[in-house]
């Protein structure tokens, strides 16, 4: 029989009621309160003895329990248990916020989140675009995190009484055991979802201004309107603008506004602020690769920061990019009328559901064709492009004032106009055409020469003869007329001038370009061909033409104060192509001995220069092509008889924001252009423009006074207006 239970034998101890020392070292323990028995005894025998010199018994045992849910800890308790503790209550409150917060984003009015954002939100992000603190000290990294100013205790919540601080939680007992520890605004910027890595939302909606009102590129992806809209939602709301949009946003609007940029000592320039933001976005995008997750919005973040990269003049990572927008569009079937297909769109893959509304589907488009954009961008080097033209169903996009007015979306048919309508070109309805299609149109035509000239010589034995004439060759003469003639003639009436304002205040920049590119594309075609020692050569006065015409246009510009540093970065590839030519010709002129003509020859051919230069100051591509420029003028420099050729007829322009520099226009570059050996300059090799294989060296002349014949005469350099300054 079992034996039966004395009444002085104690009662088993449950798990963990036993104190934390005898636990520890294993002792029996009778769980007494405060104290134990087995402590009591081991403290009592520790002072019978006298302590030693230094030294000072506890005035009580080290007993300790574990705490009670509901009770404070002792305050002798081991310093890891109360850690243990204060992060599981963290852990705790954490999940009562988001819980709350969850719950209110659904109910609260969008001007409640707004108000909630703006006044409960306390960064030091103020100064996180410059990399310093707000008392103006540097910071480590540059990096700035998140934390709440010391005036926080001081405002007042927007719906209570002037009692109460502001954000208080509803929950008396949750306010109070708070209100001397961690002020709610505090709770807010952490646990309300908004993003640590962002600037605050003030000085986020700052960036954004500045990004649609300054980019000229990645901004045209997005509906302006309704994104504006968005941002007053809670940072959780499904409609809330995606996170790698911010990231690539702040990213490129930086150029604008931030000033904590270090030049290395290879000259190349970092923002410290725009690398944080590119990681971030890399990041978005790099789990998107993995997972297909948010795949849409992240694709758009993507050509937002491709045009970063390709203003910075990081050639590697736009050829990159480029090849994974369009590969990424194909499987969203953007490439199809109405950027959807419903044939396959049942089997496995990261396919788009139909658009939602008329809205999405423009928005659709415009991302579609941004990517077509920048891949033809991107390709202007003799690259052969991500996508064939013969791929591409997707209409073209709606008028830009369309797009931004919702209510012109539902009164506006799409556009009856796609890349393959017979005379896209050359017929352009009124009701469908603003500055933006036909810049669209212009580099989709730019990359019809592209096309031509590396499928010419794709398995071609010997590159291209200067002696040779070219409108034999199939299918050249017929786009020799289309870039060079019938496009540019085709514009409508009000859309025939270069966008400049009659009083030099305003520039269309996309009217400016689609003026340029169309000369940059007729040096890029006939450039192969160029011989100055030829009266007849029509290749050379098609090239000598289109270089006028885009000097013309940069002489406009310059008479301005417009910064040119706002254009479209493409600008700085047709400045080159015209620099290219002029070259050429400068180096003919030495050949001849005409000083004189060579004298204003480097005068346009520093003008341009230095519109590199200035564009460089706030985009390095401008930059980067100066640099590739020189290297292909170091034969002319060596040769010229000029003191200084360098400093020759740089004009001057007193009311000009740069000083001595002048502004300009747009365009892009070429394959055929001649172009310096990728070993003599090393960074000829990143350069689109700096590809070996695409052309040859300068083109000498054999003929003395062949460039006065009259086939050249009328196109010769000093034939404009102001040019003749130059000549003086």
């Amino acid at each position: 029989m079992p034996k039966a239970a004395t009444p002085s034998a104690r009662p088993a101890l449950r798990r963990n009621q036993a104190c934390l020392s005898c636990r520890k070292r294993k002792l029996k323990c009778d769980a007494s309160r405060p104290h134990c028995g087995t402590c009591v005894k081991q403290w009592q025998s520790l002072i019978s003895v006298p302590p030693p010199v230094g030294y000072a018994h506890p005035t009580e045992p080290q007993c300790s329990y574990d705490p009670v849910e509901g009770l404070p800890m002792a305050p002798n308790a081991d310093p890891s248990e109360r850690i243990r503790m204060l992060e599981d209550q963290i852990a705790q409150l954490k999940s009562q916020l988001n819980e709350s917060r969850s719950y209110n984003s659904r109910s609260a009015s969008p001007s409640r989140h707004a108000q909630l954002a703006r006044n409960g939100h306390h960064f030091a992000s103020t100064s996180s675009v410059n990399g310093r603190s707000p008392d103006g000290s540097p910071t480590g990294g540059g990096i700035i995190l998140p934390h709440a100013s010391l005036d926080v205790l001081s405002q007042l919540s927007p719906d209570s009484t002037d009692s109460h601080p502001r954000g208080s939680t509803s929950s008396p007992e949750m306010r109070q055991g708070m209100q001397q520890h961690i002020p709610d605004p505090l709770m807010d910027v952490l646990f309300s979802g908004w993003d640590p890595d962002l600037p605050d939302p003030d000085t986020l909606d700052h960036y954004i201004e500045v990004f649609f009102k300054c980019d000229p590129c990645g901004s045209r992806v997005l509906h302006k309107p309704s994104f504006l809209a968005s941002m007053h939602l809670h940072p959780k709301d499904e409609n809330y603008p995606h996170p790698a949009i911010l990231h690539a946003i702040c990213a490129s609007a930086s150029r604008w506004t931030t000033q904590d940029i270090i030049t290395l000592p290879d000259g190349t320039r970092r923002d410290k602020f725009a690398d944080l933001h590119v990681s971030k976005t890399r990041a978005y995008i790099d789990r998107t690769m993995a997972t297909g997750q948010d795949i849409f919005p992240v694709m758009q973040a993507c050509i937002i920061l491709s045009w970063y990269f390709y203003q910075e003049g990081r050639w590697v990572e736009v050829w990159i990019f480029a090849g994974f927008q369009t590969r990424a569009a194909i499987p969203l079937r953007l490439n199809y009328p109405g950027t959807f297909s419903a044939i396959g769109a049942a089997s496995p893959g990261a396919y788009l559901a139909p658009p939602k509304d008329l809205k999405d589907l423009e928005s659709r488009r415009r991302t579609w064709w941004m990517t077509v954009m920048f891949d033809r961008i991107a390709s202007v080097g003799g690259w052969v492009h991500g996508i064939d033209e013969r791929d591409i169903g997707t209409e073209l996009p709606l008028r830009r004032i369309d797009f931004d007015v919702e209510a012109s979306l539902a009164n506006l048919p799409s556009n009856p106009q796609y890349i393959s309508t017979d005379k896209v070109f050359t017929q352009h309805p009124p009701q469908y055409t603003d500055a933006f299609i036909l810049f669209l149109k212009a580099t989709m035509l730019f990359g019809r020469v592209t096309d031509y000239n590396t499928r010419s010589n794709l398995r071609a034995s010997m590159p291209p003869s200067k002696n040779q004439n070219p409108f034999v060759l199939p299918g050249f003469e017929e786009l020799d007329r289309l870039v060079g003639q019938d496009f540019l003639q085709s514009f409508p009436s009000e859309l025939k001038h270069l966008g400049v304002s009659d009083d030099g205040s305003a520039l269309d920049t996309d009217l400016y370009m689609a003026h340029v590119v169309p000369h940059a594309a007729t040096i890029t075609l006939h450039n192969p061909y160029l011989n100055f020692s030829d009266p007849r050569s029509m290749s050379t006065s098609r090239c000598v033409n289109a270089t006028r015409s885009i000097l013309a246009a940069y002489y406009r510009l310059s008479e301005t104060s417009l910064d040119i540093t706002r254009l479209h970065p493409f600008v700085t590839i047709c400045w080159y192509l015209a620099a290219v030519v002029q070259t050429q010709l400068c180096k003919y002129f030495i050949e001849i001995g005409d000083t004189a003509r060579e004298q204003t020859i480097w005068g346009e051919i520093n003008a341009l220069r230095f519109a590199m230069l200035t564009y460089g100051t706030r985009s390095p591509i401008g930059t980067r092509q100066e640099r590739l420029l020189q290297g292909l003028m170091t034969e002319i420099v060596r040769m010229t008889s000029q003191m200084q050729p360098l400093e020759v007829g740089v004009p001057l322009y007193p009311f000009s924001h740069a000083g001595v520099f002048p502004k300009e226009a747009i365009p892009r570059d070429h394959p055929g252009a001649p172009l310096p050996d990728s070993s003599q300059y090393p960074e000829a090799s990143e350069s689109p423009t700096g590809m070996t294989g695409l052309g040859g060296s300068l083109t000498s002349a054999s003929s003395p006074g062949s460039w006065n014949s009259p086939t050249i005469r009328s196109t010769r350099p000093y034939s404009h207006s102001v040019s003749s300054k130059y000549q003086q």
